[in-house]
């Protein structure tokens, strides 16, 4: 089954204005209804996988504005998200971090709970890094089936350059976390210095993310580049070695 564009004005509206009534941004309740969006497609996300985040602002207890990474937190699944699920941390010293040479999965992970702003939330993502690294307001990952069958190749980098061109960047296999985050801001910054914008990356073996200005950008360039990998395979070409 193909993936399904599932995104509805009238929906992300009254997401809205239902979160709102709950003292939700409109950043938080946006990214909770694309994330939802998301997690709905068998084609995207399989068991529980796949992670979001956005960026925006919160106000802290002396009204002091904040930036902050909202990001997926562990135990939460994409399908049914709610907005304490995706946990607000403090974003620049997790940008800040991107100056080490190194860093174990446990001081990553200690230095993301020392910065949540609620101190009860659960943990961000392991690829909450990756999140920070990245420019774009809103971030989407998933492991698309038809993506992974192209991204899993021996020749994956090849057949992922032939189908998307320079709409993505490409990250070779590096296993989440620090290091991955890193390897992930460098390809995305070289294939933006070229002058043309990346939509997304692919991760091979891995996955693939969008990026966006707002949630339905993001989610639309998922959802766009899933369809061509989709489309890809679907002309039955054995290319593959």
């Amino acid at each position: 089954m193909a993936v399904q564009h599932r995104w509805s004005d009238a929906a992300a509206r009254e997401a809205v204005e239902r979160y709102g009534a709950r003292g939700i941004s409109e950043d938080l309740a946006l990214r909770t209804y694309s994330a939802r969006l998301l997690g709905a497609d068998p084609e995207l996300v399989l068991h529980g996988g796949g992670n979001t985040s956005v960026k925006t602002m919160l106000h802290g207890l002396l009204g002091e504005p904040i930036r902050v990474l909202c990001v997926k937190g562990s135990g939460w699944d994409l399908a049914t998200i709610e907005p304490p699920g995706h946990p607000a941390v403090r974003l620049e010293p997790l940008q800040a971090l991107r100056a080490l040479e190194a860093l174990s999965d446990e001081d990553m992970v200690a230095a993301q709970r020392q910065n949540l702003i609620d101190p009860a939330a659960p943990n961000p993502s392991v690829e909450a890094l990756l999140h920070a690294f990245l420019p774009h307001t809103f971030v989407d990952h998933t492991h698309s089936i038809a993506l992974l069958a192209l991204a899993d190749q021996p020749d994956a980098a090849e057949v992922c350059r032939e189908v998307y061109g320079d709409r993505v960047a490409l990250v070779p296999y590096v296993m989440p976390g620090f290091a991955l985050a890193k390897a992930a801001a460098l390809a995305y910054e070289a294939a933006a210095a070229t002058g043309i914008e990346p939509e997304g990356m692919v991760l091979l073996q891995h996955g693939l993310f969008s990026f966006g200005t707002t949630a339905e950008q993001s989610y639309d360039r998922m959802i766009d580049l899933v369809r061509r990998a989709e489309e890809r395979l679907s002309r039955g070409e054995r290319s593959f070695h």
